[in-house]
Formats: C-alpha cells, sequence, structure tokens
C-alpha cells in the first residue's frame, strides 16, 4: 500500500504562503506528474510528501493514517540536484540498502540486479568526478529503487538527462512497475515526458492547483475593471482578451482543447485570433497537440483527422482562434 494524500495543507516560508492545496491526493499504485513553471511550489509539495518538512498547516496521511517519523521508511525522494555519497556508484547504491540491515550476497545481489537494470553496470566503480550530472541523476533514482519503497518521489527526474537516457530512465521505472507495486509521483517541467509516462497529470500553477490541463498557462497582470467586460491582457509580445473580474497579478490559462486550428484566415467571433508556425506535432492518449510559435507557444488539441484534413505539418502557417470567454483567469 501507498496512497499519500495532503488534507486543507496550506505551507509557508517566511510568512509567505507557497502552497495552498485543500486536497491533493496520490492513489496506491497511481503514477502522477506534477507539472508547472519554475517556482509553482513542486519541489516544496515533494517535500512535504517524503515527509522531509511539516506542513505549517493541515495534515500528511499515508494510507488514511496521519504519517509520523516512521513511515518515511516507506516514501523515498530523488531530488533534482541529488548528492552522491563518497566512493563509487556501487558504493552508493549499497548504501541504503545496508543501513536497512542488509548484508553481503544479499546487498551485492542487489546491487547488481538494480544497476543492470539501469545501465550502469559500466559505471559501478566510478567515483561522483567520474560521472556527468545525468549519471548521478540515473544512480541517485537506482538508489532509491535498491531500497524498494512503497512510495518513490522524483523531483525533475531527466533534467539533466538526453532524450535516449531519459527514455531508458521510464523503460527502467516501468520494469520496476511491472514487478511489484509502488506508488510513483513526479514532477516536471517536460509535458512530453509527462503525458507519455504518467496516467494522472496535475498542473501546479503558485502554489495551487490549476483547473485546466498544464498547456498554456501564463503568469500576468490583469488591468483593473469590471468582469463584464473584456480586458486586454499582455502575455509576451500578444495581448489576449478574457472576461474576469480579478486584477492584479495571476494565471491565466487557455484550454487546450478550445483552441480552434486553421489553416487559413478564419471568419469567428472569437477575440483571440493568431498566427503563427506550426512547430511540433505529439500524440497524448487519443488526441493530437498542435503546438505553435505566435511570438509565445500555444497548444491546441485537434483531433487525428484534423491533423490530416488541414495538412498540419512542422513549418506550416496557422491560425489560433479562441473565445475570450474560454480563458480562464485565477
Amino acid at each position: 500500500m501507498g496512497a499519500l494524500e495532503l488534507r486543507q495543507v496550506r505551507h509557508r516560508y517566511d510568512g509567505r504562503l507557497v502552497l495552498d492545496l485543500p486536497s491533493f491526493a496520490v492513489p496506491d499504485g497511481g503514477k502522477v506528474a506534477i507539472v508547472g513553471h519554475n517556482g509553482s511550489g513542486k519541489s516544496t509539495l515533494l517535500r512535504l510528501l517524503a515527509l522531509l518538512e511539516r506542513p505549517t498547516e493541515g495534515q500528511v496521511l499515508l494510507d488514511g493514517v496521519v504519517a509520523n517519523v516512521q513511515s518515511r521508511r516507506r516514501v523515498t525522494l530523488v531530488e533534482q540536484r541529488p548528492v552522491m555519497l563518497p566512493g563509487t556508484v556501487r558504493d552508493n547504491l549499497a548504501y541504503g540498502l545496508a543501513a536497512r540491515g542488509s548484508r553481503g550476497t544479499e546487498v551485492t545481489r542487489a546491487v547488481g540486479a538494480t544497476a543492470e537494470r539501469h545501465g550502469l553496470s559500466p559505471l559501478l566503480d566510478r567515483g561522483r568526478h567520474e560521472l556527468s550530472e545525468g549519471e548521478i541523476q540515473r544512480v541517485a533514482v537506482a538508489r532509491a529503487l535498491a531500497l524498494k519503497p512503497d512510495v518513490l518521489l522524483l523531483d525533475e527526474p531527466t533534467s539533466s538527462a538526453d532524450r535516449a537516457a531519459a527514455q531508458s530512465l521510464f523503460s527502467a521505472l516501468q520494469s520496476e512497475l511491472d514487478e511489484r507495486r509502488m506508488t510513483v509521483c513526479l514532477a516536471s517541467h517536460q509535458l512530453e515526458d509527462a503525458y507519455r509516462w504518467a496516467d494522472d497529470i496535475r498542473a501546479l500553477a503558485e502554489g495551487r492547483l490549476s483547473p485546466v490541463t498544464p498547456e498554456n498557462l501564463f503568469r500576468v497582470d490583469v488591468p483593473p475593471g469590471p468582469g463584464d467586460v473584456t480586458k486586454r491582457v499582455r502575455v509576451g509580445p500578444l495581448e489576449i482578451a478574457v472576461m474576469t473580474e480579478r486584477s492584479g497579478p495571476a494565471i491565466l490559462a487557455v484550454p487546450a482543447e478550445d483552441v480552434l486550428v486553421s489553416s487559413t484566415p478564419v471568419v469567428s467571433s472569437a477575440r483571440n485570433v493568431f498566427t503563427g508556425k506550426l512547430t511540433r506535432i505529439t500524440q497524448h492518449r487519443g488526441a493530437v497537440h498542435v503546438t505553435a510559435d505566435m511570438g509565445i507557444e500555444l497548444v491546441a488539441a485537434v483531433t487525428p483527422e484534423a491533423v490530416r484534413e488541414l495538412g498540419l505539418a512542422p513549418g506550416a502557417t496557422v491560425v489560433f482562434a479562441f473565445k475570450a470567454a474560454a480563458v480562464r483567469v485565477f
């Protein structure tokens, strides 16, 4: 079992509110990805889930019971910049096992199996100064998995990895999940990795869960004015029309599924119509995400049929249109 839950959590640093989560649950056996901009609160959230920090307000529960110091043995966090312990890669993989009572051939066998699964066998006798940052991340993930935690938390696990190394890491992680039940929650700014690997994606913005999917989230300043008139909010070089009562600093979100895509100029009542270059097309569980450079990066969700009918391809000129009422501000 490995279900983690936050209830009525508010967390502060030096009086500043950095997380405000009435409810956040990671189900037993779940594969959850937390995405968001730098400074959105992802790393802080993972540290609370890892029981390394106690929330200023609220509770952390493990399998429905308020977590305590003993619960930490069941939860392992690999931070974005993990620390290599003194010695070799072999020593690092063996350290946690020995600390938890394993000895001799049991440790040797576990280290060998872990190293092979993660492609670390050629590195076993290397020290910290002989490893790249990406290799250190791989060692840290392998070191955590060697302990067979009920819950594994990963903070930007592929931030220093190339595409091949990232794919290798996720494949090794999936192999581990195929063998035993484990709950995994990772934080990443790589939407492609999140969509490819996780079953459940949560977007975090300014310490709060976003009401929409992770694409098209922007920090903005909303001008003052009544909520029943259209406001123009600057996002990079664009001005996006919105309907909101809010003013001042906020998060602006454009749901990808509310964006109309055309390969030719459109006649539409939509207040937001932008033209740009299509940069990439990616598959996401039955839908296709079309990303375009409009001066800022915008993403639209369309069907595979629409991609074929419109002849969409990277480098093509595309038009995105969406209504002011579709834009969410929070």
